[in-house]
């Protein structure tokens, strides 16, 4: 450590009595800051001379002010140091490695992995705390806007660790973020009940189309004073639509191909046949290619030009996943495009057999390639089933074309619309898809065997039907003190979304890891607050600049110190986490049930035996 030195606690009357204070003791504690380095304090505690003391009998101290802003009381590590850790690990996602290296080499101080750990879930405590404190003036700034839509969603990992938040996409901020056990009614209600609150009621509420967020988001509404509007997101009806109306026959169509091993024998050809024609494949590339462009027929070229050719022929199989626009299922059916393509090669390699050119290393591959994809020409369940996903995906698609709405925000137009032209645009969107409603219910035969048919109808006029009504008023119109007008709510939940997979993307590159099971589980929910520090006009409310967290931290703690001494409170007893006992394994209970006393006990009492009679009579 560093030199001594000496910090003496202020001359101030006690807070309690408002007596005197007396030098009660000199203390020295080491401490390490960011702009000081290491140094060891020597500090000058003063007591009440009234003898005034807290709730649990020990006497009230006043500490030194100067010492306070630097560090916690009783703490080592001062708050510059856990903002800088804290950022650097939660808003920059660097790993502990690397934040370690650079403060030994910028700064000279040397921390544990563990110590880290430790700096960043404090730096989230702190930040949560402050955030929930700046909420008046948050939501002051939001009014100016005219006030915030909800939009609400919970993701986790693996059904585990689930981040429950409340988000503002007019002003890109996370306005709360909770630990949830499950996606229940019960356990979102009191945090939506908190945010409003705490920013105000909200203008809208988004929302996807679970039970859990329906019934608490329209619980909320029923207890406050005005109208909001609830809505439903779009992209979320479009996805359970497509799911409902293709899942089974994908599924079917998937178990086919594995059963055939059609994907597996396509591979296995292509690598046999790329071996022996390693040395030559570049040259063998631009052969194929010149022979594809300038073919008048069918025929296969000769040579290891005819082998390379039919090996491109089966990549060309295998590079199905390029029919689609990356978006996944059900905006994808990517085997029904694998099928597709094997018929399409099947035909052509007809084609090509039937031709007497070539020789016969070419022909004998090429037939070796035909005899591979003969279930998809030779099975009549791949051509039922192809038609019914077909049948499907074309029902699909035209619930896509008329909500006018490609995934992650993508429309069908990049133009930005002002809000007059959007809301008249909303209302097309609107009247295509009440169109397309009324056209299915003509459409839908009443008897007879077109029976899937039926069934595929009557499942996208349910979901209509079921969600109708919260698919549309998301104008919101402006006070006049604004300058009235409106302003649209987005119709989709993708703003949060987006903000779920950044999340995960800095949360894998934290840590390192692809699966973040165990990573999400124990990252504090408070996590998601640190993206709002990377928006200006948050962290101009929250603290005026990042380089005023640590004030802002060390004056949030001072004014917690002092409210619980004023206050003169009983430390209260912490309340049952009732959230727990809605999920069957929490994690809370995982040492006790994993212990060895446990499991030796269950083990003693399953080896022994009860005698016959005993079990009887019970």
């Amino acid at each position: 450590m560093g030199a001594v030195v000496p910090l003496d606690g202020e001359d101030r009357s006690c807070l309690r009595c408002s007596g005197p204070t007396l030098v009660r003791k000199s203390l020295r504690r080491n401490v390490v800051t960011l702009k000081h380095g290491a140094f060891v304090a020597q500090e000058t505690v003063r007591t009440c001379a009234g003898g005034c003391a807290q709730p649990a009998g020990r006497p009230v101290l006043l500490r030194s002010r100067d010492l306070a802003r630097l560090a916690p009381p009783g703490g080592i590590y001062g708050y510059d140091l856990e903002v800088h850790v804290g950022l650097e690990r939660h808003l920059r996602h660097r790993q502990r490695e690397e934040v370690r290296a650079d403060l030994i080499g910028e700064h000279g101080i040397a921390l544990s992995t563990g110590q880290e750990s430790l700096l960043a879930a404090r730096f989230v405590r702190h930040l949560e705390a402050l955030h929930w404190k700046r909420a008046p003036q948050l939501a002051e700034a939001m009014r100016d806007d005219g006030g915030y839509p909800m939009h609400i969603d919970a993701t986790g990992e693996d059904g585990r660790g689930t981040t429950f938040v409340v988000y503002n996409p007019w002003r890109h901020w996370a306005l709360g973020a909770w630990k949830l056990s499950t996606e229940r009614a019960d356990l979102v209600l009191p945090r939506l009940r908190q945010t409003a609150q705490a920013f105000g009621q909200p203008c809208a509420i988004m929302r996807d189309l679970g039970r859990a967020m329906i019934e608490a988001a329209g619980q909320l509404v029923r207890e406050m004073e005005r109208e909001v509007p609830i809505l439903g997101c779009h992209a979320h009806l479009l996805r359970d639509v497509g799911k409902d109306l293709m899942k089974a026959s994908h599924d079917e169509l998937r178990e086919l191909v594995r059963s055939h091993r059609l994907r597996t024998r396509l591979r296995s050809l292509a690598r046999g046949l790329g071996r022996p024609l390693s040395v030559q494949l570049p040259m063998l590339r631009g052969n194929v290619e010149s022979w594809a462009r300038s073919a008048t027929g069918h025929a296969l070229p000769a040579g290891a030009d005819g082998a390379a050719f039919v090996r491109s022929l089966a990549q060309w199989v295998l590079d199905y996943s390029v029919e689609g626009d990356g978006l996944g299922f059900p905006f994808e059916r990517p085997y029904l495009d694998f099928y597709r393509r094997c018929r399409t090669i099947r035909r052509a390699a007809d084609a090509s057999l039937r031709k007497q050119s070539g020789d016969a290393r070419g022909h004998r591959e090429l037939l070796r390639l035909a005899r591979i994809l003969d279930p998809v020409l030779g099975d009549r369940a791949f051509a039922e089933v192809a038609a019914r996903l077909a049948r499907r995906a074309d029902l699909f698609e035209q619930l896509r074309r008329a909500l006018r709405l490609r995934p992650e925000g993508k429309t069908a137009s990049a133009t930005i619309l002002s809000p007059a032209l959007a809301a008249a645009e909303l209302q097309d969107v609107r009247r295509a898809v009440e169109r397309l409603g009324r056209d299915l219910r003509r459409r839908r035969p009443e008897r007879g065997p077109a029976q899937d048919a039926r069934e595929a109808i009557d499942i996208v006029l349910d979901h209509l039907d079921r969600h109708g009504g919260s698919l549309w008023g998301h104008a919101v119109r402006l006070p006049k003190k604004l300058g009235g007008g409106i302003r649209l709510v987005d119709r989709t939940n993708n703003a949060l979304e987006s903000f779920f997979r950044r999340m995960k993307h800095g949360e894998r590159r934290r840590s390192g890891r692809k699966v973040l099971t165990c990573d999400f589980e124990r990252l504090p929910a408070g996590a998601a607050l640190v993206a709002n520090l990377a928006r200006p006009d948050y962290v101009k409310i929250l603290c005026g600049s990042l380089d005023r967290l640590p004030e802002a931290f060390a004056e949030l703690d001072a004014a917690q110190r002092e409210e619980a001494l004023a206050d003169c409170k009983a430390d209260a007893r912490p309340l049952p986490d009732e959230e727990v006992l809605s999920r069957s394994v929490p994690c809370q209970d995982r040492a006790l049930i994993r212990s060895e006393a446990l499991h030796a006990w269950i083990q003693s009492a399953a080896q022994s035996r009860a005698p016959a009679a005993a079990l009887n009579a019970r």
